[in-house]
């Protein structure tokens, strides 16, 4: 099986003429008098963005998907193969209805009339790693059942196989392969993968996200009927809404569409700041739109998460860069150690300037952040920054925003809509409100551990180690007794004491 999908591949390459990654290295150029006599066939007149961006749609989902996360690492991939692979859409053909219904009765071991009231054999949407079908349970509730591929893992299992291969060719053909890490890379894509292919991990992301937005007037989450779900199958409540890339019928609804707009920016910050745990597969297709303008999560996925720490000096980032103060931008870099410690601050300073100055003050419309992300990468190699595994994701949800937010409102400052909600967070985090809350937080904890404290003192002495301690006050009493006869004194009694309380213990 791997052998067949190897040898398509190899087609699919030489096809798209892929071959000019490699061959265009001094130590295979032998190869390429032999094999370009071989494939006199092809006609290659397009960009090789262009050509990779064709190659991995022809081999599936699973390529697919590859390319969509490549298209991010821009500290990796070049900006013309970058912004091509930005391109790539995951439109796959949805499986036979007699897979799915197999599916179901092996998980719920009854037939599927027992488990549902009804059920739409069509499903309403296909990815490449599962599909919805809507349905209504007994009682009557209007569900959406989201089914695993059939199969899928030991797709995904090869064709991940597969690309380390391709990480391996790419370290020893290409001088900067190891430089680009792409084993990391494609261990990074089985990752997401692999939490893709558990849809109660995906069923416990939509319910922590709607727990972390109960009562909300911005966001919607679908309740989880758990009750339903399993690895291959995931139930929840059905949403009523517009998808919001459909701009035009949500403002024949009535929807305010500059508002919706600043309300994503908010929803945005909000599970980054607050929560240190957001959505990060934002695209037009997982976000719908009520009537009154909420906004409806769809797809769990894919989520990122933040600690306390990270949360704290992306916090610090934006706020300088909103004020201007390139000058906090580089020290923090420099603290948080996402550059290297001996950076010149002024030199990294200059630096930033010179890449976010020239976005301020202007619309939405003539920003890019994807271009602002891309020199800023290049700063960051100049600088021989890391790249933070943690920050990828949401680096890929900044991107996802700014699509998000041209089409809604061109016009959309997110500077000035973010600073305000920033600054107050800070405050939150920072002053007589966050002791407050710490104290409030952790007065429980002192609760319990104050009244322990004998006890704990109790059993410490009770170890062999403390006789010793009682022995080197004693040795440091002698030591001391010829200069000050007062001090000797006291670490005497204070040793007798110690060795007095150790014997009774034992």
């Amino acid at each position: 099986m791997r052998i067949i999908r190897l040898l398509k591949i190899l087609r699919v390459s030489a096809r798209f003429g892929l071959d000019e990654f490699f061959l265009g290295h001094e130590r295979v150029r032998g190869l390429r008098a032999v094999l370009n006599p071989l494939l006199f066939w092809r006609r290659i007149d397009s960009p090789r963005g262009v050509r990779l961006r064709l190659a991995l749609e022809t081999l599936g989902p699973i390529f697919v998907k590859f390319g969509q996360m490549l298209s991010t690492r821009r500290d990796l991939v070049p900006p013309d193969i970058a912004d091509e692979l930005a391109r790539l859409q995951d439109q796959v053909p949805p499986f036979a209805s007699e897979q799915v219904a197999a599916t179901l009765r092996r998980v719920y071991g009854r037939p599927l009339d027992t488990v549902f009231a009804s059920f739409e054999p069509g499903p309403v949407a296909s990815a490449s790693v599962a599909q919805v079908h809507l349905a209504t349970l007994p009682g009557g509730t209007e569900v959406a059942v989201k089914v695993l591929r059939p199969g899928i893992d030991v797709v995904i299992a090869n064709d991940v196989a597969l690309l380390h291969m391709g990480a391996t060719l790419l370290e020893l053909l290409w001088s900067d392969g190891r430089r680009l890490k792409p084993h990391e890379v494609v261990a990074e894509f089985a990752r997401h993968l692999e939490d893709e292919l558990d849809l109660m991990r995906e069923a416990s992301n939509a319910s922590q996200l709607r727990r972390n937005f109960a009562g909300s007037p911005l966001l919607l989450v679908p309740e989880v009927h758990w009750d339903y779900c399993s690895n291959e199958v995931m139930v929840m409540q059905r949403m009523h809404g517009t998808p919001v890339s459909q701009v035009a019928e949500l403002r024949a609804q009535g929807v305010d569409i500059p508002r919706l707009a600043r309300s994503g920016v908010e929803i945005f910050f909000t599970q980054v700041f607050r929560d240190g745990f957001f959505h990060a597969d934002m695209h037009p297709g997982n976000i719908f739109v009520t009537p009154q303008g909420q906004y409806i999560a769809l797809d769990f996925g894919i989520m990122g998460t933040l600690t306390e720490v990270d949360k704290n000096y992306l916090a610090q980032n934006f706020l300088a860069f909103f004020r201007r103060d390139y000058r906090r931008v580089a020290e923090v870099h420099i603290e948080s150690g996402w550059a290297p410690r001996e950076t010149r601050v002024d030199e990294f300073e200059a630096a930033i300037r010179a890449v976010c100055e020239p976005i301020f003050d202007k619309p939405l419309k003539e920003i890019s952040f994807g271009k602002l992300l891309l020199r800023l990468f290049q700063t960051s190699r100049r600088f021989n920054m890391e790249i933070q595994p943690q920050l990828v994701l949401l680096q890929k949800t900044l991107l996802n925003i700014e699509g998000l937010g041209r089409e809604l409102d061109p016009e959309l400052d997110l500077w000035r809509t973010a600073k305000p909600y920033l600054e107050r967070w800070m405050d939150e985090q920072v002053g007589w409100r966050a002791a407050a809350r710490a104290v409030r937080l952790e007065a429980p904890g002192w609760a319990k551990t104050l009244p322990e404290l004998p006890r704990l003192l109790h059993r410490a002495l009770s170890e062999d180690r403390l006789g010793g301690v009682a022995r080197a006050l004693e040795r440091l009493a002698e030591e001391n007794a010829r200069r000050n006869r007062l001090l000797a004194a006291l670490l005497a009694l204070l040793a007798g004491a110690l060795a007095l309380l150790t014997a009774s213990l034992f």
